[in-house]
């Protein structure tokens, strides 16, 4: 009975009185439907998704496979979280932690992106590198996909601040002049802040992703 409520995911409480076991209670955590869209959406974009939690193997075993992982770590002490997540640094790998609780801080620390849920414990919060508002786990690919959009408006505008300039300056310093071409200093002034608008405009179109 215990191993199969074990392997239902549920912790299972003896009680006992006058030395005599009377009985089982068996507590278990709802998995939540929002965990279970966060860990396909990251699938979707490529990620590799993996639990690292306290809980023994059958009850891990048992939520990783609810939720689709074929990646878990069970039985982690607070202290040997870090040193995992170190493990799979070691691997080549980029990793990213998602934690609220004071066990987790090391981790999120020791991560290449500690991220804290802002519901969590203020150590958490404080040793994250990134801080989710809300207790929303889907909006962890959220933050991802807005942060590759960043980066990409990012490139967009030095490639173009860079192309820009290399044109307009040594026609502001008179490369054009034995052709008989002269930039009045006003319309260079213009110029040189069409770069500064162009560029803010297209940063500006951020605010019309969708993430």
């Amino acid at each position: 009975m215990v191993s199969k409520l074990s392997s239902q995911g549920k912790t299972v409480v003896y009680v006992s009185t006058d030395k005599k076991l009377q009985g089982l209670i068996a507590m278990a955590d709802l998995i939540r439907e929002e965990s279970r869209e966060a860990v396909l959406a990251l699938k979707e974009m490529g990620l590799e998704v993996a639990m690292l939690t306290g809980d023994n193997k059958q009850t891990a075993s048992y939520v990783a496979n609810e939720l689709g992982l074929t990646t878990f770590f069970a039985e982690v002490l607070p202290e040997q979280k870090a040193s995992t997540i170190k493990g799979l640094q070691d691997q080549g790998k980029r990793a990213a932690m998602v934690g609220d609780g004071i066990n987790d801080a090391p981790a999120l620390v020791q991560a290449n992106v500690g991220i804290a849920i802002g519901a969590g414990t203020d150590v958490a919060v404080e040793s994250a590198d990134v801080v989710l508002i809300k207790n929303d786990p889907r909006d962890v690919s959220r933050l991802i996909r807005l942060s590759n959009k960043t980066m990409r408006k990012m490139n967009e505008n030095l490639v173009w601040a860079t192309g820009y300039n290399v044109v307009a300056i040594p026609i502001a310093a008179g490369v054009l002049v034995p052709f008989g071409i002269v930039l009045r200093p006003e319309f260079a002034a213009i110029t040189m802040s069409a770069s500064s608008i162009s560029v803010v405009a297209n940063a500006l179109l951020m605010k019309r992703a969708k993430i």
